[in-house]
């Protein structure tokens, strides 16, 4: 554990306390029990989104779909539950399977057709919104969500703890499980340090890279699901704000941008120091186009730091 506390997950969890330090000056219930619960549950949906993220990072790759995946999780998923008392019972894992289809397709773009990841998760992004305006009509979508779904984005089981920051803390044990003692796991760092290397020594790198780009639409999708159980219906535009804080979370965690390095507590603290950071440009009343500023001037930054330094063998 000691090994990897440490570099850039060191500094962000550092960046962490600062921001608590930073925002109690503005606030004095910044630092209560009631008040960073609530941020943590805030910061599930977006840890659940960057977990997907995380996995196509760590290929090399990356999924600009984000915004339209999650939208359609989450439009999909109420739209189900108005077909009925069997629609309501199956609208999460239906949210979820529409975006593991549009993972598909990226994975498909990527590893057969060898289209750059970039543009063919652009490309599915204009798909999945031509789709979607086409089911609405254009306008707001009308359907609420189903119980289930406003019970595990808002509800509270355990001692008091929210129902969807218990839900991210699942994805993420099953992420660690996955990257850490499976063979799946193993063979996307070795896909992200050296494709052909990877080829070479037998792993089956175009399947390992569908099945990680399907898992990520899965995510996507369910933060969307989550995000439309919180709001109690979907929106359109719903998935915007979780691109850039989603691809922020990841590499602020010491995940390499080019792929095969990283580990999954980084991004849990990458995720709550752009949750923090979101709450205190709040405060501050910082406009939208300045946040946008920020997450960028992140991305770029820990690129220059931690992207060129030679892949973990």
């Amino acid at each position: 554990m000691a090994r990897v506390f440490r570099g850039p997950i060191a500094s962000a969890f550092g960046c962490i306390v600062a921001l608590l330090l930073l925002g109690s000056l503005y606030s004095s219930s910044f630092l209560s029990p009631e008040y960073l619960l609530q941020q943590l549950k805030v910061a599930s949906f977006l840890g659940v989104i960057a977990t997907g993220a995380m996995l196509v990072i760590l290929l090399g790759q990356i999924d600009l779909s984000v915004p339209w995946v999650v939208a359609v999780g989450g439009m999909m998923a109420t739209a189900a539950t108005g077909w009925g008392p069997w629609g309501s019972a199956f609208a999460i894992p239906f949210g979820i399977a529409c975006g593991v289809a549009l993972g598909l397709l990226n994975g498909f773009g990527v590893a057969f057709l060898r289209i750059p990841s970039m543009i063919v998760t652009l490309a599915v992004n204009a798909v999945a919104q031509g789709l979607m305006v086409v089911h609405t009509g254009g306008f707001s979508p009308q359907d609420a969500s189903s119980p289930a779904m406003r019970f595990i984005a808002t509800g509270h089981s355990l001692l008091g703890i929210p129902n969807a920051l218990l839900v991210w803390a699942a994805v993420g044990a099953a992420a660690v499980f996955t990257l850490t003692r499976t063979t799946f796991g193993r063979c996307i760092y070795a896909i992200g340090n050296r494709e052909r290397a990877a080829y070479l020594s037998g792993a089956r790198t175009r399947g390992v890279v569908m099945a990680a780009f399907a898992v990520a639409g899965g995510l996507s999708a369910f933060g969307g699901v989550l995000l439309a159980g919180y709001a109690s219906k979907a929106a359109q535009a719903m998935g915007d704000p979780y691109l850039l804080p989603a691809i922020a979370a990841v590499v602020l965690g010491g995940t390499s941008i080019l792929g095969g390095r990283g580990h999954y507590l980084g991004t849990v603290a990458g995720v709550i120091l752009i949750t923090l950071l979101q709450s205190i440009l709040s405060v501050m009343q910082i406009e939208e186009w300045g946040r946008h500023l920020i997450y960028g001037g992140v991305i770029v930054a820990m690129l220059l730091l931690y992207g060129r330094a030679a892949p973990a063998r």
